[in-house]
């Protein structure tokens, strides 16, 4: 289907900071063209936050992948607020997407990793954030993976998982797994699981 972006038109008409903190929000109007060639003026709420970077741990010798588990308090709703994530972090100014996944997987897993592989950089909550995540594979030794992990002065509490392909898997389709990144990045892993053996072998 042919997308002729460039004929779309938009305006920022106000823009009022609501809170200034670790996160912004701000209160924003904006005008902006419709399909129909019309335009119309919308109100929105915009949650400016940092980039992030999540990487999923691979370890092909032991077919198994390397997972955190955390509290978090944006689950408080759940039965279970604790998560079974990504080893994941904000992307600080001047660093490299890179860089982060080595760094994070270090403090939150304890683990070196060896290649990486990008597999996407996507929007997780267009309608209302601004924040963008990169999402990559990398190599690790699982063996080295284990204990309880994260920073004090964070608030960080993470213990380590050392999970079989087939059980991480089997985690996404009953619902065990329930965070957007390592939904797509598992789901990369299951499809694309022979192909990246190889281009690593």
């Amino acid at each position: 289907m042919k997308r002729e972006t460039d004929h779309f038109h938009y305006s920022i008409d106000h823009l009022e900071p609501l809170y200034r903190g670790f996160y912004q929000m701000d209160q924003m109007t904006v005008t902006h063209q419709r399909f129909d060639g019309g335009h119309q003026t919308i109100a929105r709420e915009l949650m400016d936050r940092y980039d992030a970077v999540c990487v999923l741990l691979v370890d092909f010798s032991q077919h198994a992948v390397v997972l955190i588990e955390q509290f978090r308090v944006g689950t408080l709703q759940d039965s279970n607020p604790w998560q079974i994530e990504l080893v994941a972090g904000l992307i600080d100014k001047d660093e490299t997407a890179e860089t982060v996944a080595r760094r994070e997987a270090i403090e939150e897993a304890g683990v070196d990793i060896g290649r990486l592989h990008a597999i996407s950089r996507y929007w997780p909550s267009s309608g209302g954030s601004n924040e963008r995540i990169d999402l990559f594979v990398g190599e690790v030794d699982s063996q080295k993976a284990s204990g309880i992990h994260g920073l004090a002065e964070e608030g960080e509490d993470i213990r380590v998982l050392c999970v079989p392909f087939t059980e991480a898997y089997a985690w996404v389709r009953d619902g065990t797994i329930n965070n957007a990144a390592a939904i797509i990045a598992l789901q990369w892993l299951e499809l694309n699981e022979t192909s990246l053996y190889d281009s690593w072998a």
